[in-house]
């Protein structure tokens, strides 16, 4: 019975796909113009192209290149194509720019015009281009995609008819200019991107995303993205815009957009991002390891007892030394790992200047992307045969090429500098270019907005590192640092004159010093840090532990047991009161939290913990990763919670099935659940359901729900939390549910004298403020 009902759901679903490629067939028949080639020079529009030049009196003419003379009949071939398609036409006017043949992988041309000079004397667009990840952040939720593709996007875009002359270009048979917007200009990213946003204005993050010419389309429901596909091919189809087949994706379940993959489940990093470092290859020599420290060693900062851990491959480097052995396996795995997590790898941030540092070597080329001197990613890449032997220079071009094309959607439409020690590389936007591998590598660079920066090999020993390696992969992860307080602590002891009398007294084995102990340079007081007075320090703690996502925004009473949990200095409870009295965010967000008497059952108390539990539901949230409620389950004994995401509308069979993952695995089936009336337990399904494991569900009295009432402080405490931390971005309140729990678990409860977790576990719950040598606090 089992495998027919399998056979039969598959049978259904095969059915239900085979209809929906059946409506977009017939929808994308509707629309087969947009799908077509476009016929014809595409309409002037308010967004046609400008080239404004700094001095609009100075014609830019550079001379052409020489060619060589078996591509005479390649150029004569796609001038008369541009011709016929009316893209261009001859041109007698003062400006002149080079033009290049540049041979792509399927072995055809690819002819571009080299427009540095012309890019040099305009007036830069800085239109705002769309944050790849405050785009991403709108999709959660949705079902089905589509990826969209335009035909040559950037010539379905007019010129200016003013600025036509400026894009002129000369071959051996004469001169001509662009009548569309031709590839290569400084401004024509910002040009794109202002058209899709005018034409799809009124679409803009509610079902279509755009970063310049990749448009993808996003729904909750089979009905609903159908819709939302007729309504981008009307547009598309009313602004005489055309797509092309072969790169579009239609009614997707799962995506890759902008180097993500996007499902409902959510969005994820491209798995492939995480090879660079986790398969570093094992240094076979010392050359080889000495490239590996010299990576890891430029991020040391950020990584907790660098110099103890990397002490089994630093003792390698010395002469005679280079054996390798269990140690220096472990410390080689712990340093790949530490490249890996926090705090070593940064979020990017999209109103700070990104900076390409790049590197070639004998075997491969690499990069990173850098902001504000901290790593946001990794390239490296092997050299193929064919490659091996080009010189060090075009070598360390195409090292900046990989990692452009690499990082496209964070570089694009963005001025951003690029690092490398081959200082004749800083002048090559000036340069004239007289090879063809030149004009290959300097062509896929054209639209970009860069400045060449000369920096020493010693200075760049990240990329030279990643040049090394022998293995294709790239790596990018997301987190950072933002606190560091344990060279600050042993700072302020040394110098004050407390601590050093105590110190005196503890080496003296006096007992007036006996609650103090000496630890790796520190001063704990019955295992918690001693705190001197020292400018803002004790300040700066309270105020982190009371902002963080562990501490909460908790009151004076709660705020103090987490903070002397790790923390000691004299009066430390009145000076934790003076303080989160003026801290902004709990003024600002904390609601009143008194409610009406009313009539309450009594209810009787439980006599063991996870037997008798309280279940509520939080509704109406915002949209957050595909989410809208929160299931709160609460163990009446201990006030231990757990906070579930469900999505509206839910239904007992999805209930259940997390009710099961998330609370039964952990602790077994109740004995009794008290909830409000919800429609949800009213179906035969769910009271079926906890028949069968033995479970009796309790129902409040009609119109008290505070008969719940210990569900409902816990929900009113939850809400409160969340409105600390995402006041200002609502819809990201998901990413804060699983700290909300721990906070709210590890909380001191007046009503106990304990924490949930003491009352559940039996010991206190580990500190998460644990600052010992190197380490640090990440609060992303």
């Amino acid at each position: 019975q089992i495998f027919v009902v399998v056979v039969e759901k598959t049978e259904a679903h095969i059915d239900q796909e085979e209809q929906q490629q059946g409506d977009v067939h017939e929808l994308l028949q509707e629309f087969e113009g947009v799908l077509g080639e476009p016929k014809g020079l595409p309409p002037h529009r308010e967004f046609d192209h400008r080239i404004p030049l700094i001095n609009e009196q100075h014609a830019i003419h550079v001379h052409p290149y020489r060619y060589a003379h078996f591509q005479e009949t390649e150029i004569k071939r796609q001038v008369a194509e541009m011709l016929e398609s009316r893209l261009i036409q001859h041109s007698k006017r003062p400006f002149s720019s080079p033009f290049l043949l540049a041979k792509k992988k399927d072995g055809t041309w690819r002819f571009c015009t080299d427009y540095r000079a012309l890019n040099a004397a305009t007036i830069k667009d800085r239109f705002p281009i769309p944050s790849v990840d405050d785009m991403l952040d709108e999709l959660a939720g949705s079902r089905y995609f589509s990826k969209l593709g335009l035909r040559a996007g950037y010539h379905q875009i007019r010129l200016h008819k003013a600025d036509i002359p400026k894009t002129a270009f000369r071959t051996h048979q004469g001169q001509y200019e662009y009548l569309v917007m031709p590839f290569g200009l400084c401004n024509t990213p910002s040009t794109f991107q202002f058209a899709m946003n005018s034409i799809f204005k009124e679409y803009l993050r509610k079902f279509f995303l755009e970063f310049f010419d990749d448009i993808l389309i996003y729904s909750k429901s089979w009905g609903e993205h159908l819709g939302h596909l007729r309504v981008v091919l009307e547009i598309l189809e009313a602004n005489s815009f055309y797509i092309k087949p072969s790169k579009c994706s239609f009614v997707q379940m799962m995506v890759e957009y902008l180097g993500h993959f996007i499902s409902h489940e959510g969005v994820k990093v491209d798995p492939r991002k995480i090879e660079a470092m986790v398969d570093w290859p094992k240094p076979t020599s010392l050359t080889q390891l000495r490239g590996f420290l010299g990576l890891t060693g430029y991020y040391r900062k950020f990584v907790k007892d660098y110099g103890t851990i990397a002490k089994p491959l630093t003792e390698m480097t010395k002469k005679g030394g280079f054996t390798w052995t269990e140690a220096s396996e472990e410390a080689f795995g712990k340093l790949k790992e530490a490249m890996t997590t926090m705090p070593v790898l940064a979020m990017p941030r999209f109103d700070v200047l990104f900076e390409v540092h790049t590197d070639a070597s004998d075997i491969g080329i690499g990069a990173v992307l850098v902001q504000e001197g901290r790593p946001l990613a990794y390239l490296s890449k092997a050299l193929g045969t064919t490659r091996l032997g080009l010189s060090v220079y075009v070598k360390k071009i195409l090292a900046v090429v990989e990692a452009v094309r690499c990082w496209r959607p964070y570089l694009l439409g963005r001025r951003f500098q690029i690092v490398t020690d081959q200082q004749p590389l800083k002048h090559l936007l000036e340069q004239r270019i007289v090879t063809p591998k030149q004009q290959k590598f300097v062509s896929k660079l054209m639209g970009f907005d860069f400045e060449i920066i000369y920096r020493p090999g010693r200075q760049n020993a990240v990329a030279d590192a990643l040049s090394r390696r022998t293995d294709v992969a790239e790596l990018n992860a997301i987190t950072g640092p933002t606190w560091t307080i344990w060279e600050e602590i042993r700072k302020a002891q040394v110098e004050d004159t407390h601590c050093q009398e105590l110190r005196q007294s503890i080496e003296a084995g006096k007992t007036t010093a006996i609650d103090y102990e000496l630890h790796n340079g520190l001063l704990p007081h019955r295992g918690r840090v001693y705190v001197p007075v020292s400018g803002q320090l004790r300040e700066q703690i309270m105020q982190h532990i009371h902002d963080s996502k562990v501490g909460g925004h908790s009151g004076i009473y709660r705020t103090w047991m987490r903070i002397a949990n790790t923390f000691f200095w004299p009066r430390q409870q009145s000076t934790v009161r003076d303080n989160i009295a003026r801290f902004d965010d709990c003024q600002r967000t904390k609601s009143d939290s008194r409610r009406p008497s009313g009539l309450l059952q009594l209810l009787p108390v439980p006599e063991a913990i996870w037997e008798d539990i309280t279940m509520d539901f939080i509704e109406g949230l915002p949209n957050s990763n595909g989410f809208d409620g929160v299931m709160v389950v609460v163990d009446r004994l201990t006030m231990y919670a757990h906070f579930i995401p469900i999505t509206h509308p839910y239904t007992a069979k999805s209930i259940a099935r997390l009710f099961v993952e998330y609370v039964m695995k952990l602790h077994g089936a109740p004995r009794s659940i008290v909830s409000d009336r919800d429609r949800i337990f009213m179906s035969s399904f769910w009271s079926e359901f906890f028949k069968l494991q033995g479970t009796k569900l309790s129902m409040s009295s009609a119109y008290h729900p505070q008969t719940d009432g210990q569900t409902e402080v816990t929900n009113r405490t939850l809400e409160q939390y969340l409105r600390c931390y995402v006041h200002q971005f609502p819809k990201r309140w998901e990413n804060f549910l699983p700290w909300a729990e721990y906070w709210y678990n590890t909380t001191y409860h007046e009503s106990t004298k304990m924490t949930p977790f003491e009352l559940v576990y039996g010991r206190k719950p580990p500190t998460l403020f644990n600052y010992s040598e190197g380490s640090t606090v990440n609060d992303e």
